[in-house]
């Protein structure tokens, strides 16, 4: 899906059976070997992330995204690449049934007011990120500076890979927990995780939150996006949608 997938559980692995005792020299620089890992742990998945998310884009298959990245997260689109875009050619559209329709550029949206929320991921295939920061501007900030007719009921999302859409109800795309995010995690969203602009819906299924955002659309009623027309809830709201039970998000 155009949100990241899940790391899948491993077998439970049988105890390890008894072998010799190991030697002092030995048991030292085992300890050696672990301080360094845990001082060279993020640099080293920095430079895996970098990895997984070039490769990704240039793989057709997708089976890049079964490698697991940090953080529970992984490289995954529902097309085989989509392209890069940063703040030279970066462009938000928001139009349909509004009197001020507009094109934002990131800088563009970089100087609104920020709003950040801490919550919890929850994909509806049942993994989930505690605490995640999220940082942008509030979707309902877009739609009253475009000025939303009064025939309007609803807001529909395109994205940048040319095939991922969402919506939600009017209601639901002016709550305050609904971002146009431009951070993730504290830091800027990278390509692979839907940058550099993506839609965050916190109460909502992570597949509600599209990434590679480009177009804001008010529409009269609600289309159903990517995932919806392949059987997926329209109302995706954590623990009460797609049969699910989860902890809500918020």
């Amino acid at each position: 899906m155009n949100s990241e997938p899940p790391e899948e559980p491993g077998e439970p692995r049988p105890p390890a059976p008894h072998g010799k005792p190991i030697g002092r020299r030995v048991l030292l620089g085992t300890i050696g070997l672990g301080a360094l890992g845990v001082v060279a742990a993020p640099v080293l998945q920095r430079g895996l992330e970098g990895f997984l998310g070039a490769a990704a884009d240039k793989d057709p298959t997708g089976l890049t995204g079964l490698l697991p990245n940090g953080g529970g997260f992984r490289y995954y689109s529902v097309t085989s690449s989509v392209p890069h875009k940063d703040a030279t050619d970066y462009r938000l559209t928001v139009g349909g049934l509004v009197d001020r329709p507009k094109t934002y550029t990131l800088d563009d949206l970089r100087a609104l007011p920020q709003t950040r929320l801490v919550k919890d991921v929850q994909c509806v295939t049942g993994w989930r990120v505690p605490d995640t920061p999220f940082e942008g501007v509030r979707l309902s900030r877009l739609l009253d500076l475009a000025g939303v007719r009064a025939k309007a009921g609803a807001v529909r999302f395109t994205c940048f890979d040319g095939a991922y859409s969402e919506s939600l109800t009017l209601e639901q795309a002016r709550r305050s927990d609904v971002l146009v995010a431009l951070r993730m995690q504290d830091k800027d969203i990278g390509h692979a995780h839907g940058g550099p602009v993506r839609l965050y819906v916190a109460p909502m299924y992570f597949y509600k939150s599209a990434k590679w955002l480009s177009g804001i659309t008010v529409t009269e009623d609600v289309k159903p996006g990517y995932w919806e027309r392949l059987g997926y809830d329209v109302d995706a709201w954590v623990g009460k949608s797609n049969g699910r039970d989860d902890d809500p998000t918020s």
